[in-house]
């Protein structure tokens, strides 16, 4: 996760606290799946971006997890997400995101 968006999200847990927000994923991969969801969650593993050493404890998902499926229009989830379905391991970006979400905060 780059600098610039560390900042945002720090902005906005600071601006509408951090119960209020989610962060939804679009990694390609597991790997780095995981690596974006540790930085809201637990700070930057890299120690260099806004968020190094800074534990928001944020909800994570990735955007092809079932749950979130469940609440997007078919339509819209088909239009803008179907082609990514179709070509990644979304259960495999699930199992990265979730387990984050499973570590005591």
């Amino acid at each position: 996760m780059d600098v610039r968006s560390q900042e945002a999200i720090l902005a906005l847990a600071k601006e509408h606290g951090k119960d209020k927000l989610i962060v939804l994923l679009g990694s390609p991969d597991p790997e780095s799946a995981e690596i974006a969801a540790e930085t809201v969650v637990l700070g930057d593993p890299a120690c260099a971006g806004a968020l190094a050493e800074t534990q928001l404890g944020l909800d994570v998902y990735h955007i092809l997890e079932d749950r979130i499926r469940a609440v997007l229009p078919p339509d819209i989830y088909e239009e803008q997400l179907g082609l990514m379905a179709d070509v990644l391991d979304s259960a495999a970006l699930a199992a990265a995101v979730s387990g984050l979400r499973a570590r005591p905060r």
